[in-house]
């Protein structure tokens, strides 16, 4: 009995198993549906809702320090008024009896270009000298438009550094860096104002430190780099990659007048201290000693009979100057001052100038076979003539 009814319940569930597959491919609508769950949708974010967080920054991109740094470099518009010269014909009196005065002298307003750096909430901007050296009113724009007249706190033509200031509170300032930290092969941006283009953001690296001997300006030291500087760069920021300032852009090398990957910057460790004495004094104090000196060639150390070409020759010492009043004759080597060896005449020409005016110095030479160490009361530098 038992057997016989586990026969029909296996028989009744394969029917009905069969059956169920059967409509379920055939006709699936007689089935019954099963509800779907509800799919989330994206709510749009209210009105004043807080923005998504920002994007993490991305491998590669100096956005963040140009975003940091840009704000604080300045446009800087020059103009000064020039005369074109008499016309020669005007010296003769009949020439002026029936043309009178009209051919003389015609006034004209040359403008120029160039970039700078706030250095200070209070309005201080730091730039070359070569940019405002000669301009009669001087207009600086600042990075959201707003324009202002400048005036010249100080320069110092000798670092071609110029000191202005704006009648402004609560500027952008930027903050400085350590130029003494830059390595050979550091990223660097260089941001200003090139053919009056508006501001611009170029990199690079730093491709040599401690350049001198270019003849550009009286103490050389410049920071080297191949981001490109082009004229009306001048006075702008050179910046690491953290968006602090390491170095003004000064100067390119270049034949065709654009870049040609070679541009030198003043090092910021220079540039702070020029201007710090101009905003406290409104000008510049170094040392001065009162010598000429000359690069010790392979040929004059040999001739001299020196050991090595270290050091600098004395090749003129002003009568009456400090020098000669210790004592310095021509043909001295200067081999050290104060305990800091003299490896040349730049590196002479900067440690003289960081003496401080009125001090005792201790300078050795070399004088023939004999080795000297002098005592020398150290003068104050003249100021360089200005260029016409």
């Amino acid at each position: 009995m038992l057997h016989r009814l586990w026969l029909v319940f296996a028989q009744t569930a394969t029917i009905c198993v069969a059956a169920l597959f059967v409509v379920s491919t055939l006709k699936p609508e007689w089935l019954p549906q099963r509800a779907t769950p509800p799919q989330p949708v994206p709510a749009a974010p209210a009105q004043g809702a807080l923005a998504p967080a920002p994007a993490a920054p991305r491998a590669g991109s100096f956005h963040d320090a140009v975003q940091r740094s840009s704000p604080a470099v300045v446009n800087i518009f020059t103009s000064k008024e020039v005369r074109a010269p008499r016309n020669p014909l005007l010296n003769d009196p009949l020439f002026r009896r029936f043309f009178g005065e009209q051919f003389g002298d015609e006034t004209q307003r040359a403008t120029s270009l160039g970039s700078g750096v706030i250095v200070s909430p209070s309005g201080y901007i730091l730039t070359n000298h070569h940019v405002v050296e000669t301009a009669d009113e001087i207009e600086v724009a600042l990075s959201d438009g707003k324009r202002m007249l400048a005036k010249v706190v100080g320069n110092d033509p000798e670092t071609d550094l110029a000191v202005l200031r704006v009648n402004a509170e609560k500027l952008p300032a930027i903050s400085f860096g350590q130029s003494d930290a830059l390595r050979v092969g550091d990223v660097v941006l260089a941001i200003g104002n090139p053919f009056g283009v508006g501001q611009t953001v170029t990199s690079g690296i730093v491709s040599a430190l401690g350049r001198s001997g270019l003849h550009i300006n009286t103490f050389e030291n410049f920071i080297q780099t191949d981001a490109a500087i082009n004229p009306g760069n001048s006075g702008g920021a050179l910046v690491d990659a953290r968006g602090d300032l390491v170095g003004i852009n000064t100067a390119i090398y270049s034949r065709s007048g654009g870049s040609m990957g070679i541009g030198f910057a003043i090092p910021v460790s220079t540039a702070k201290m020029v201007m710090e004495q101009i905003i406290r004094s409104g000008t510049v104090t170094r040392g001065w000693i009162g010598v000429e000196v000359q690069e010790i060639t392979p040929a004059i150390a040999e001739s001299f009979k020196l050991p090595d070409a270290r050091g600098a020759i004395i090749a003129g010492v002003l009568p009456g100057g400090p020098a000669d009043k210790a004592g310095v004759k021509l043909g001295d080597v200067l081999t050290a001052i104060n305990g800091a060896p003299v490896a040349d005449p730049q590196a002479m020409l900067n440690l003289v100038a960081a003496l401080q005016p009125g001090a005792a110095a201790k300078i050795k030479l070399r004088r023939q076979t004999q080795s000297l160490e002098l005592q020398v009361t150290v003068g104050r530098r003249p100021k360089p003539p200005a260029r016409e």
